[in-house]
């Protein structure tokens, strides 16, 4: 558990640092994943591989027509049962039950601002990360709340706010020839059962495992940790991922 957590550790029910990877059996099938910025690469890798695993899915975009064409183009990739749609940002937003965000970092204050009404009682799961690029390669932007995620949490009080899926490369999540992906993704949060759904979510996706990694405050070096993935798959032609060993 974080150290100095008192409250965790008096009630071990509240406290996310479990030993176990996940600790329920969640069902998705009846729940719908929506994946705001879902027209980019990485939210159409995502979808794709959440659909192809039967859950719901629906990709928004500031297009609803674009959004379409995207679920369209993505479905035909999948078998034929999944079910995938497309619709504007808003739309998703107050449809859906879980919601993971997938924008460009500049446009990722100023829309949650505009749907923190529909996603108000929801769980957002948070992938973006602050990156710039220069000659020398990508670096973190700072971010005043300290993460993307956190700043997600400010805007977004009503909603449960969970980092997860940094790391993912949308290339992989995208070609149809990977079968396992075989990494994990590191999910952080201040709620337990979200965290846990997360987890849950996470290792739907071929070859994952959903692997808790600290409170939302610990977001900011997860997201940054990004850039050195960069730097990584640059200079090895690679598309790597992240292992946790031990558990």
């Amino acid at each position: 558990m974080p150290p100095n957590d008192s409250s965790a550790a008096s009630n071990p029910a509240s406290n996310p640092a479990s030993n176990s990877l996940t600790t329920d059996s969640h069902d998705f099938s009846g729940l719908v994943v929506g994946v705001l910025g879902g027209t980019g690469d990485q939210g159409r890798g995502l979808a794709r591989r959440l659909a192809h695993a039967g859950v719901p899915v629906m990709i928004g975009s500031r297009d609803a027509g674009r959004a379409a064409t995207a679920a369209a183009e993505v479905a035909e990739t999948i078998h034929d049962g999944a079910r995938i749609s497309g619709a504007a940002n808003l739309e998703v937003a107050a449809t859906a039950d879980l919601v993971i965000v997938a924008v460009p970092w500049e446009g990722h204050r100023d829309l949650l601002v505009s749907l923190a009404g529909p996603l108000a009682g929801k769980v957002v799961i948070d992938c973006v990360n602050p990156m710039g690029f220069d000659n020398r390669g990508a670096y973190p932007l700072p971010v005043p709340e300290g993460s993307a995620a956190q700043q997600a949490a400010e805007v977004l009080p009503d909603s449960t706010v969970v980092g997860a899926f940094h790391h993912v490369s949308a290339v992989v999540l995208l070609d149809p020839e990977v079968a396992e992906l075989n990494q994990d993704v590191l999910v952080l949060g201040d709620d337990r059962a979200a965290t846990d759904r997360v987890q849950a979510l996470a290792g739907l996706l071929p070859g994952v495992r959903g692997i808790y990694a600290g409170r939302l405050r610990n977001c900011g070096q997860v997201e940054a940790l990004t850039c050195n993935l960069v730097s990584v798959n640059r200079r090895y032609k690679a598309h790597a991922g992240l292992r946790v060993t031990d558990v």
